[in-house]
């Protein structure tokens, strides 16, 4: 069987049960990226089936399918944050008046580039200023303090891969774990520099991570609860939500999670304060 870097594959061990997309090949072994969830793991190639076209079709089809849901709520959330602005920016819609608005900023570290493009397009597809940059989880703590000196963001998102081991240790084992280790850091570099859970919101971690220990860090938001893992994506549902919520409003643990696809399970954290800021009015640009 011809496993190769960039290859889509199944784990026979574990009955096909996630698709997998192969980073590389060493004696035998290879290192293996979750197509849809950020797991990281370790297979031998003897272990692997390679997917066939048919399978991959349906496989996309189903998951496209689930993060259009996902986005349909999200919409449907905005569109009730939007008219709540619109109502008290006007007094009850007493008079008109053309409002701005001042979005929050996103710096979103991804130890993946192929997911980092991914949440690229669904933060542009939702209308949020991000900045995306690409850099491996053990890199993290390191970049991260000159990062948030340059860009000031409101939101920072901090993610990639990784797993938990039980053969390196138990659950509450941060060493059994392959990158949460690296994300704690981050977390705790990042506090440094803005100590206030309020005005730089942070969302941290990525499948099957060890959350209690992002959280006492200084995560607003963070995975893993349960050790499941947890979607691309769902770290852009937590930080839109954020985004669009007036910064006199507070978005509850729940209201954060609901248009994630992982859930509970996945995701959990602690109330915050929403970042948009509105105003008026609004200028036309002839008319500055």
């Amino acid at each position: 069987m011809d496993v190769r870097k960039g290859g889509l594959v199944t784990r026979k061990s574990y009955n096909h049960d996630l698709l997998f997309r192969v980073d590389k090949v060493e004696k035998g072994v290879a290192a293996l990226f979750g197509e849809d969830i950020r797991l990281e793991a370790d297979a031998p190639v003897n272990d692997l089936t390679i997917v066939a076209e048919r399978e991959l079709e349906k496989h996309r089809k189903k998951g496209k399918e689930q993060e259009e849901f996902s986005y349909r709520l999200f919409r449907q959330d905005y569109q009730l944050l939007k008219e709540k602005r619109e109502y008290q920016s006007t007094d009850g819609y007493q008079y008109e008046a053309k409002i701005f608005q001042l979005p929050a900023k996103v710096l979103h570290l991804d130890g993946d580039q192929m997911y980092l493009q991914k949440c690229i397009e669904l933060y542009q597809r939702m209308g949020l200023q991000v900045h995306g940059i690409h850099l491996n989880e053990k890199d993290m703590p390191h970049e991260i303090g000159q990062l948030i000196d340059k860009i000031q963001p409101d939101i920072l998102v901090i993610t990639g891969h990784d797993s938990f081991s039980k053969n390196k240790g138990i659950k509450n084992d941060l060493r059994a774990y392959r990158h949460s280790k690296y994300f704690v850091e981050t977390v705790r570099e990042a506090r440094r520099s803005n100590p206030n859970l309020d005005q730089l919101v942070i969302f941290a971690g990525a499948c099957q991570s060890h959350f209690e220990s992002l959280i006492r860090a200084g995560a607003n938001f963070a995975s893993s609860p349960r050790r499941v893992n947890i979607h691309a994506l769902d770290p852009v549902y937590i930080a839109a939500r954020i985004a669009y919520t007036p910064f006199m409003d507070k978005v509850s643990v729940w209201e954060a999670l609901r248009n994630t696809l992982s859930g509970e399970k996945g995701m959990g954290g602690v109330e915050t304060r929403g970042l948009l800021r509105t105003g008026m009015p609004y200028m036309e640009d002839d008319e500055i």
